[in-house]
């Protein structure tokens, strides 16, 4: 007896849910696109309500399984697969850059809402045939992108109620995604042709003439970056380096935000004057002047400021300065 174990599972004979549209992507129509996305969502929404989150999902970890001309989409690899109570500390993070939600990177845990960010961008990949972000290094840069919220540029036939959707699963703020069981609900629909129909008629339509125009599949985008890296890798070294980054730039903003706020603004007069700002970060009182016309001009009519209106202008939202790491999307649209 030597203790040691293997797993022998059933193959799959389709390969990787990537590789398969390479292979077929010219002839996967707009309804065969929900009806893949509508299995794929319905394991997933599986795997959350046994309050499991996979961690890792990505088109390589969907199987696609073909009998008898029947397709079937298997997730797999659930190694990394968690408890959604159980919060692993960041040396222990494995992922693909483009599917990791922005929040991880910012060093919060990952969660259902994040598994719902990777499944935006396998949505987004059934639309192009493509990998996202095939075409530039997979390093701290694109994800200092990512967390800035950069995303795939969508295709020209998507439908619009599709993009929203999409959206949505992309949203920056975890608690804004909607959960698996909504998305899959919205497949549904989708794939039998019960709401929406005359927009995924249309894009069909327009599907086929880009992929006449070569406008459109894994080709349109040409040969992928040397350093796109599509296979899960530890992102500890990223995540460290780029958490802290994000630290120290929501630190400065709160000590401007702040700094901007510190006169009483029932005394301006009038917009072009200089006003004086204090900073009382400093154990002495020191007095700068600063030109103010263009924060004045944006007072509303009452002389008073609407401080949280103007702490969002900045690109700092009080609310969301702090990512929590309990999040339950299936609170949320």
């Amino acid at each position: 007896m030597t203790n040691k174990f293997m797993f022998i599972m059933k193959y799959a004979n389709g390969g990787d849910l990537h590789n398969y549209l390479q292979e077929n992507f010219t002839k996967i129509t707009w309804k065969k696109k929900m009806h893949i996305l509508w299995r794929i969502s319905d394991g997933l929404q599986t795997i959350h309500e046994k309050d499991f989150i996979h961690r890792d999902f990505h088109s390589g970890n969907i199987l696609v399984e073909i009998i008898e001309h029947i397709d079937q989409y298997l997730i797999g690899d659930l190694g990394l697969s968690q408890p959604a109570n159980n919060t692993l500390s960041a040396n222990e993070i494995y992922g693909v850059i483009p599917y990791v939600a922005p929040e991880i990177f910012k060093g919060a845990a990952f969660s259902k809402a994040s598994d719902i960010y990777s499944m935006g961008m396998i949505m987004w990949e059934l639309t192009t045939g493509c990998k996202p972000f095939a075409n530039i290094e997979h390093d701290i840069n694109l994800i200092y992108k990512i967390i800035d919220g950069r995303r795939p540029e969508i295709t020209d036939d998507t439908p619009e109620d599709f993009i929203n959707l999409i959206k949505k699963c992309w949203n920056p703020d975890p608690r804004k995604r909607p959960s698996a069981k909504k998305i899959c609900e919205s497949f549904d629909l989708w794939a039998n042709m019960e709401k929406d129909v005359n927009q995924f008629n249309q894009a069909e339509e327009i599907r086929l003439e880009l992929i006449q125009s070569k406008l459109l599949g894994p080709e349109s985008i040409g040969k992928s970056h040397s350093k796109a890296i599509y296979t899960s890798r530890p992102l500890s070294s990223f995540i460290s380096k780029s958490s802290s980054t994000n630290a120290s730039m929501i630190s400065f903003k709160q000590e401007y935000v702040t700094k901007e706020y510190e006169f009483d603004i029932n005394d301006i007069q009038r917009p072009s004057r200089d006003f004086i700002i204090e900073n009382s970060n400093s154990q002495q009182v020191i007095y700068t002047s600063k030109p103010l016309s263009k924060l004045i001009s944006e007072i509303n009519p009452s002389g008073k400021r609407n401080i949280e209106d103007e702490t969002q202008a900045n690109g700092v939202d009080s609310k969301h300065v702090k990512i929590s790491d309990e999040i339950n999307p299936e609170s949320q649209e």
